[in-house]
């Protein structure tokens, strides 16, 4: 059942947090004016370094093999990204050749939710309903519950365990020939599951300590874990039958009971790890807890994966063995590693799709910020008149659609002013394309009404005697 938390402000305290709130209006006004701005400098900055890119760029036909005559230029290929690096999680002593290793740390917990239910009172006053209510969830970090509101929920989370999220990388990456550096090796993504080969020693450690963990909170339990079943034997068959079998039946016999005998030590294997009754590994995830199929409060599942060689492409600049940044005449830096084979045109081309993509982001964001601020800094007025709500709440519709349009409006020309900041020509373009638009409406439009309907006069004089 939900737990409800109901607090009452006075009329006094409500003006004065929407006075204190006009400063916080101001900052966010100006902070998104700030954004605005920069967002279309930094468009056009880009797209321009992104159009010279395209144009100076040469494709490299064979990565594998170093050519002189390429030094300082930037360049387009695709090859094999590969290592001989070998990196190891020094907590579980697991490890492989790899690019880059990452340990993921999951703990299940009860997650507290509020969600609020504001409601104004005659006379200035607000009251707040809070509803809090908790579930179960798989998290990132531990949960502290005895700060839950609810005291039934409270000091119900534990953790078995505690380990840090880590992620390694490899300092040797090979590209052909030549050698990525670091920017450009963490952009490889051919993540996969690392297969866990954990000593016996360790697994009966870890499985140790989780148990006292799990007895200390839970109480002792009784063990989860059946009892091994060894696999039943097949009977031989009796010499004097078997010699009276044909040599193919013979052979085949043997197969088979090869085959069985190599089922039955699989089998064997699998039941000696599934004899530790509180660490469990499936694949590529280690697990805490007693049934990983049925989590309990305090499991944790820590996961672990590998970026394998993989096929991509570098656009950046040939530095000796390796690379290095582009830099356009605007001082824009730019070099990209992009999965798979792609050509130097597809990658310019997304590249100029994600700088529009942003560009609208932050214009959005920007305009949000401005128009927040703006109801900010005029909210103490529906605030100073919240003594009688419905008033209150009529007036705070008009000054939100008010701070609405103007913010829209004050975004709309901070924008145009960059663009003549940023793109002087194409701005003074469009503002004549704009201006004659007005005039052809304004006054030819004007002129086509008058002869409309001087039009429509005539015909009707025409029109007339024939009625008659």
């Amino acid at each position: 059942m939900a737990y409800q938390e109901v607090t009452t402000t006075g009329y006094g305290t409500r003006v004065g947090n929407s006075f204190r709130a006009i400063g916080t209006g101001f900052l966010l006004f100006i902070a998104g004016t700030a954004l605005l701005w920069w967002n279309e400098g930094r468009a056009v900055k880009t797209e321009k370094m992104l159009d010279e890119a395209g144009n100076a760029y040469v494709e490299m036909e064979n990565p594998n093999k170093k050519d002189a005559s390429l030094e300082g230029e930037l360049i387009c290929g695709t090859a094999m990204a590969t290592t001989e690096d070998s990196l190891t999680d020094a907590e579980f002593g697991i490890g492989a050749k790899a690019i880059s290793l990452r340990r993921t740390v999951e703990y299940y917990q009860w997650v507290e939710h509020a969600q609020e239910k504001r409601e104004d009172k005659l006379g200035g006053k607000e009251v707040t309903t809070t509803t809090y209510t908790y579930s179960k969830e798989w998290v990132s970090r531990p949960v502290e519950s005895a700060s839950f509101k609810d005291p039934a929920y409270q000091n119900k989370n534990m953790v078995l365990t505690t380990y840090e999220d880590a992620e390694q990388y490899a300092e040797n990456v090979s590209w052909g020939a030549y050698k990525l550096t670091e920017s450009l090796i963490h952009s490889i993504s051919s993540r996969e599951g690392l297969e866990l080969a954990m000593a016996e020693d360790l697994l009966k450690q870890l499985d140790k300590s989780t148990q006292t963990a799990y007895e200390r909170f839970y109480g002792v339990q009784k063990s989860n874990q059946q009892p091994t079943q060894q696999p039943a034997q097949q009977s031989a068959i009796p010499d004097s039958v078997r010699a009276l079998l044909p040599d193919s039946v013979k052979a085949m016999l043997d197969s088979l009971q090869a085959v069985n005998d190599s089922i039955n030590k699989s089998m064997a294997n699998a039941e000696n790890k599934k004899d530790l009754a509180y660490v469990h590994q499936a694949s590529n995830v280690l697990y805490f807890g007693r049934v990983p199929g049925s989590p309990e409060v305090g499991d944790v599942r820590v996961t672990f994966e590998k970026v394998v060689p993989a096929k991509v492409t570098v656009m950046a600049v040939v530095d000796g063995d390796s690379f290095k940044p582009y830099k356009a005449k605007n001082g824009k830096r730019f070099q990209t590693l992009v999965m798979g084979k792609k050509s130097g045109d597809e990658i310019i081309d997304a590249e100029k799709e994600a700088n529009s993509t942003l560009l609208w982001i932050f214009r959005i964001v920007g305009i949000l910020m401005v128009i927040g601020g703006l109801k900010g800094i005029f909210g103490f007025i529906e605030t100073i008149l919240k003594v009688v709500p419905f008033i209150a709440g009529i007036f705070g519709w008009g000054v939100g659609v008010v701070c609405t349009i103007v913010g829209i409006v004050w975004s709309l020309i901070i924008i145009a002013i960059a663009w003549l900041f940023y793109r002087p020509v194409l701005a003074i373009c469009l503002l004549a394309l704009a201006g004659f638009l007005i005039w052809v409406f304004a006054f030819k439009g004007k002129d086509k009404l008058k002869e409309l309907a001087a039009n429509a006069r005539n015909k009707n004089m025409t029109q007339t005697p024939e009625s008659v």
